[in-house]
């Protein structure tokens, strides 16, 4: 008896002395530094890339602007800054996971696998799998890569969903890993794959990217739904609340439609989908 007594009073000292105390929630991180840190794509365009020496921009951008100025806001920091941090499509979980980064602003697909280990906002965005092949190539259907070469990326959800569509259609085609989306799209300009696979829209940006040096079309299916959301530490519910009271905030007052304009405007209206998307999710305050 003394023995569990004696333990039972060492379990509360320490917890006295914060030995075992929660982390500090985010929300008061930034309060107390007044920074923010955002992860960024280098090169995702039209949702978030960078020019040199220039901050990050796009879509994705636009929107955590918006959740950072909300924050701002509610902890009464009229000039909050941002600390904006290249991650990759391989490392920008981990970055949120170990705290290099307090929010991902890139073109993250929200999947419950990856709910594990990250929580997620709302849903910023909705995009399907394609495959970018060259002008001219008789390639419209996954069915047409037999025998053929795709590149993607690992660690992306098309590198985990587009060997399972190959397998269900029974087609034999050569996934080829690729360290970044620059080196896909180098290899497909030079013949040696078939097609880069990516989120539509990706691939899309990625295209116009090319200033005409070559000519690319997208195939015409899509092989998976893509829902986009920003990353951010699990379990830190004042501050994912924060992240979607700026998202609703920005889909009631139409916000979105103005950044929608600027970096997808040229795709016309939102179709069906999306805007359901952006309505369901103008939550009241």
């Amino acid at each position: 008896m003394r023995v569990a007594n004696g333990l039972l009073f060492l379990l509360l000292t320490l917890a006295a002395v914060g030995v075992y105390a929660e982390p500090a929630g985010t929300l008061e991180r930034i309060r107390t530094s007044g920074v923010i840190r955002l992860g960024f794509l280098e090169s995702a365009p039209p949702f978030s890339y960078a020019e040199k020496g220039k901050p990050p921009q796009g879509y994705s951008i636009d929107l955590c602007n918006g959740v950072v100025e909300g924050i701002g806001r509610q902890l009464q920091i009229p000039n909050l800054r941002r600390e904006w941090v290249k991650v990759t499509f391989q490392d920008r979980l981990a970055a949120v996971k170990e705290g290099r980064v307090d929010l991902d602003c890139g073109t993250t697909t929200w999947t419950l696998s990856r709910q594990e280990g990250v929580d997620f906002s709302l849903m910023t965005f909705i995009d399907g799998g394609s495959l970018l092949v060259r002008l001219g190539d008789p390639l419209a259907r996954l069915t047409d890569f037999a025998g053929k070469s795709i590149a993607v990326v690992p660690g992306t959800t098309t590198a985990d969903v587009l060997p399972r569509e190959l397998k269900l259609r029974g087609v034999a085609a050569r996934v080829v890993p690729v360290a970044d989306e620059r080196k896909g799209m180098a290899l497909l300009a030079a013949r040696e794959v078939d097609a880069y696979a990516s989120d539509r829209l990706l691939l899309l940006g990625l295209a116009l990217d090319e200033k005409g040096q070559q000519a690319y079309k997208l195939i015409d299916e899509d092989y998976s739904i893509e829902p986009y959301a920003l990353a951010m530490r699990r379990d830190d519910h004042d501050f994912r609340l924060a992240v979607n009271r700026s998202l609703a905030r920005i889909y009631r007052t139409k916000e979105i439609v103005r950044i929608y304009d600027i970096w997808l405007g040229y795709l016309g209206r939102p179709g069906v989908v999306l805007s359901s998307m952006y309505l369901l999710q103008a939550i009241p305050e």
